[in-house]
């Protein structure tokens, strides 16, 4: 069977074409202003939400395959319920989001917006950043989640002089723990004791304002938050105050709740604040390899039903 494929989101004209060349001769491709996603067998799936009715209006559709790991925009008990299978790409852009993890420190700690700003403008703030910046070695940084990015984050850290802790409820054991030099600690303790927290767990109902005021408070006095997870997983409003009352030194924000965040967003006003556009993920260089797998899902569930289990989210 050669598969109707089509594409929910909207790209630009550069990635299209490379997608567009990628794809496997004979199978239909389509983008959304092409064709109705309706009559389509595969849905790839981005950031586009995907609602019970759309899936409902969809008789043909065979296979959602989510092109990243969270499937948090995509109703996947209604899914079920109309017989559609559900993937994902588990780890498949983890090392471009812990690139732009530890990014995201960097330009936090070194104040980069502030100062790129302040010399644009004719503004040589030498002696200011001496004396309010500060580097990422010898620092302790926190990783919130130990899944494929946390672990890559934890990688990346090796090299900066830091000190490494993480919470998961699923530790992975004492092996992992040495080869990555990290050790585990129960979540207060590691808001409390941290310079930098980094959060890499998916949006689910037992991880939604994980981190709220009352947490955000027991952070350590002048810390720094990075969020490259989900804007669910952090109360904005509640991280907006630290960051006024100055109780945090400053945030790196990727993803928003909701996305794109309204234009009054707290985090928007907030002070030594960098945000980026739930960017983490998207690099060009990612382009082909995540594709090449996600075919390679889609070919597997047709001829057998089922893909790896490492991404499969209902099938497993």
């Amino acid at each position: 069977m050669k598969p109707h494929v089509a594409f929910l989101d909207t790209y630009d004209t550069e990635v299209r074409a490379v997608i567009t060349t990628a794809m496997p001769r004979g199978w239909r491709v389509t983008f959304p202003d092409e064709a109705d996603r309706s009559v389509a067998d595969v849905w790839f799936a981005g950031w586009t939400p995907i609602r019970a009715g759309d899936i409902a209006a969809a008789p043909r559709l065979r296979l959602i395959q989510k092109l990243g790991a969270g499937v948090d925009n995509i109703d996947v008990a209604a899914a079920e319920r109309h017989g559609v299978a559900v993937a994902r790409l588990a780890g498949g852009n983890a090392g471009a989001v812990a690139e732009h993890a530890v990014l995201l420190m960097l330009a936090t700690l070194r104040g980069l917006i502030e100062f790129d700003g302040a010399t644009r403008a004719g503004q040589w703030r030498k002696e200011r950043a001496r004396a309010v910046t500060r580097g990422l070695a010898g620092k302790q940084v926190g990783l919130v989640g130990f899944g494929a990015i946390g672990r890559e984050v934890a990688r990346r850290l090796a090299g900066f002089g830091t000190t490494v802790c993480y919470y998961d409820p699923r530790r992975p054991g004492a092996e992992v723990e040495a080869e990555l030099r990290t050790r585990y600690r129960h979540l207060d303790e590691l808001l409390a004791t941290s310079d930098v927290v980094s959060l890499h767990v998916p949006l689910k109902p037992d991880t939604r304002h994980l981190l709220d005021g009352p947490r955000i408070a027991r952070m350590k006095s002048g810390a720094v938050l990075v969020n490259t997870a989900r804007g669910g997983v952090v109360d904005e409003r509640a991280l907006a105050d630290a960051l006024h009352r100055g109780r945090l030194a400053g945030a790196g924000v990727d993803t928003f709740e909701p996305e794109p965040p309204a234009p009054d967003s707290p985090l928007l006003s907030a002070p030594r604040v960098v945000v980026t556009p739930h960017q983490a993920g998207a690099i060009a260089d990612n382009v082909v390899p995540m594709l090449r797998r996600a075919v390679g899902n889609v070919a597997s569930f047709l001829d057998s039903g089922a893909v790896p289990c490492e991404d499969a989210v209902s099938m497993c």
